[in-house]
């Protein structure tokens, strides 16, 4: 009997040990996030901050869009005018309607600056930005302000990028969720690795030709407005004709050179649909010259590009084209449910039916 209360003894005290122990460890991690969190943004500036943030202010674009994929949308202080004024092709928007209510911190835009007063005036503990692109603008801002600035980007294409996730980690570092910045960019390479896993292996010789048209470009534009490099194409690798031009990037081409290459597929994307509907009444011709319009072959892609790039619909556009140019090897998704898919896990909500009322669904273009 002695034997078993000394060994209750001993399990109790070191019982207490372990408690007493895990509770200094905690104190002594607290107390050193309490001081100091050094983080290094996308500009290569160490910033350093005193604590986890505990209200945000995300300019520029694209910022606030990647803030809502890791951290607590009730951490954000206030947001700009451009995010307040319309939901429509902005899903982190869709889900988050209590963004109109949330106090303005500048007109926000493509063209548009930071405005340090009104930043000041709902007193964020640090600012996500993708307006400053060198480090005497970010530091500017910080001097102005007086509050910790963040660079952050998407890189340079907006998709399945590794500044892309360099942005995502840095948040998940500033607002103590790394755990969840690690699942999100693990989720985004899992889209990127299964479209990689789908067209790998495709015979070249067996691939069509392919153009996108009338994406967005300071407004909706017609069919000539195109991209070299188009991300969406890039992730199933298929043959984009305007990669021919050696060139990368937004560009506005001579419709006669789309006759030249007269492409097999042809993708339009929604923004700039009314424009090529136009353009197809007038010129009539023209359009039955391609021979992508002539059989049939033309497609329905949703903009993704709406003040910096929706991720969620970006990956539905790559998966809807490969549908279109690979059927077998698609055969077993559809865009609609990826799109839900992302959105639901990078934004906790789908958003394809919305998406669909405000523009159309994937799939052939109803001439």
């Amino acid at each position: 009997m002695k034997k078993k209360r000394v060994w209750v003894l001993v399990v109790s005290i070191a019982l207490v040990l372990i408690v007493v122990g895990g509770c200094a460890t905690q104190a002594e991690t607290g107390t050193k996030t309490a001081q100091q969190i050094t983080v290094t943004d996308t500009l290569g500036r160490t910033v350093e901050l005193t604590g986890n943030a505990q209200k945000i202010v995300a300019t520029g674009v694209g910022a606030l869009r990647l803030y809502t994929y890791v951290g607590a949308v009730d951490k954000i202080a206030g947001i700009e005018g451009i995010d307040q004024k319309s939901s429509i092709g902005k899903p982190y928007v869709i889900v988050n309607p209590e963004f109109a209510n949330l106090p303005t911190i500048g007109a926000g835009g493509p063209n548009s600056s930071p405005d340090p007063e009104q930043i000041l005036k709902v007193e964020p503990d640090v600012i996500f930005t993708t307006t400053a692109t060198d480090t005497a603008t970010a530091d500017e801002l910080q001097n102005k302000t007086g509050i910790p600035v963040i660079a952050l980007s998407s890189g340079s294409t907006g998709l399945f990028d590794e500044t892309l996730y360099q942005s995502l980690t840095i948040i998940g570092q500033v607002m103590g969720t790394e755990a969840r910045a690690t699942e999100v960019v693990d989720f985004i390479k899992a889209y990127e690795a299964d479209l990689k896993q789908r067209t790998t292996g495709i015979d070249e010789a067996a691939k069509v030709t392919s153009y996108v048209g009338a994406l967005g470009s300071k407004g909706a534009q017609g069919i000539e407005s195109t991209r070299a490099q188009y991300p969406p194409f890039i992730a199933v690798d298929a043959k984009n004709v305007v990669d021919q031009t050696g060139k990368s990037g937004s560009m506005m081409i001579d419709k006669e050179q789309l006759l030249q290459w007269n492409p097999q597929k042809i993708f339009i994307d929604f923004d700039g649909i009314e424009k090529v509907k136009a353009d197809l009444s007038a010129n009539p011709e023209y359009y039955a010259s391609l021979n992508a319009f002539k059989d049939n072959e033309v497609y329905m892609i949703l903009p993704y590009i709406l003040y910096g790039t929706n991720i969620e619909v970006a990956i539905a556009d790559a998966y809807s084209i490969g549908k279109v140019l690979y059927p077998e090897q698609f055969s077993d998704v559809e865009p609609g449910d990826i799109m839900d898919e992302a959105s639901e896990e990078l934004l906790g909500a789908k958003v394809y039916d919305q998406m669909v009322a405000d523009y159309g669904t994937f799939g052939k273009f109803a001439q």
